[in-house]
């Protein structure tokens, strides 16, 4: 009998542990009450610096190719001299060319005589028809267009032999900037064409001036104009800090890249710092002022949006958002919001 009534009084209990559950879950599915921390959004930009790959290159550089099919007669620069504008750092022979330019001055003064000889027949014969009937109309106006023509032949040799004189400078080869040979890829003796462009002769870039390249991201390159300072560091000399100024921007956005290239121009008197070499650039981002700053964890990123969770008055939703300059704990966000909005600070995209 005592058995019997434990069974009975365990049965009892259970029956209403049971009934207790099914009306929790009753409950539980038409109001679900869950609080989630939230925060007020702020107005106002982050200031952040971002780190950029960049590259030196030469402030100017030139392959350097024939433009007669001639000799190398004499090389006077090797790899790493370096040469000044206008000087001569080598020099090429073409005898056909020099006897073309002998040539070309013979025809001139033969055909400068000749329009002499022809100015003094043509004077003589107007001369001679001041006496009525000694000469025709039509033999004084042959002479005189004889003398014309004469004269546009003889400045078409003239002009043939000069430019045949300006080929023949093509032979000295100048420098032409201040800069530093670095490449060299002819002898004496080697026969160089004019026609072929596989390899310059030599190549010569400028190095106490250079340019450093950087591709910025689009939203950040609208922040930046000529004349901002900009820091980068070098892998050559790392821990040295070296400072420039925009130059030049090209107010092109490349559609692969979604970037925008700019150009800082580096001093380099000491000549430390060479075309090719790779960098850090620092750039430093004011911020938006029209922005929201929002926790970093308070941004949704799934596979088809980005969004935070505003809630108010219990209720709760999900606005898109475009996120920008970001610190440590906080970022940037554009979307349809208010000041004064509190969103989820932890937000989860299975937050309903």
């Amino acid at each position: 009998m005592k058995k019997l009534n434990i069974n009975f009084v365990f049965a009892v209990i259970l029956s209403a542990c049971t009934q207790e559950k099914k009306e929790t879950d009753k409950t539980d599915s038409k109001v679900v009450v869950m609080n989630y921390p939230a925060i007020k959004i702020e107005k106002g930009g982050l200031q952040t610096s971002i780190k950029l790959p960049a590259q030196l290159a030469a402030f100017e550089e030139v392959n350097i190719f024939p433009k007669v099919n001639a000799y190398v007669k004499t090389m006077e620069v090797e790899i790493g001299d370096r040469v000044s504008k206008g000087t001569i750092i080598m020099k090429l022979e073409a005898p056909e060319l020099e006897q073309a330019v002998l040539a070309s001055k013979e025809k001139y003064l033969r055909t400068r005589t000749e329009l002499q000889i022809d100015k003094e027949h043509s004077m003589r014969l107007l001369e001679a028809s001041r006496t009525e009937g000694a000469i025709s109309p039509y033999d004084l106006s042959t002479a005189n267009a004889k003398v014309l023509s004469d004269s546009i032949l003889s400045n078409a040799e003239k002009a043939n032999w000069d430019m045949q004189k300006s080929m023949l400078d093509y032979l000295n080869v100048r420098a032409p900037f201040d800069g530093v040979v670095t490449e060299r890829n002819v002898h004496p003796g080697a026969l160089v064409n004019a026609s072929s462009k596989d390899k310059p002769m030599l190549q010569i870039k400028q190095t106490a001036y250079l340019r450093l390249q950087v591709d910025v991201p689009e939203a950040l390159a609208a922040q930046l104009h000529t004349n901002d300072s900009i820091s980068f560091f070098t892998s050559a000399y790392p821990g040295r800090k070296n400072v420039g100024l925009i130059s030049r921007k090209s107010n092109d956005i490349n559609p692969q890249l979604r970037s925008e290239r700019i150009e800082i121009d580096v001093m380099n008197r000491d000549n430390s710092l060479a075309p090719g070499m790779y960098a850090d650039v620092i750039v430093e981002s004011r911020g938006n002022p029209t922005a929201f700053v929002v926790p970093k964890s308070a941004v949704v990123i799934s596979t088809e949006r980005k969004y935070v969770i505003v809630t108010a008055n219990g209720l709760r939703k999900k606005v898109d958002v475009l996120t920008k300059n970001e610190s440590v704990d906080n970022i940037e966000v554009f979307g349809l919001l208010n000041l004064g909005d509190s969103v989820i600070i932890r937000a989860t995209d299975e937050i309903k």
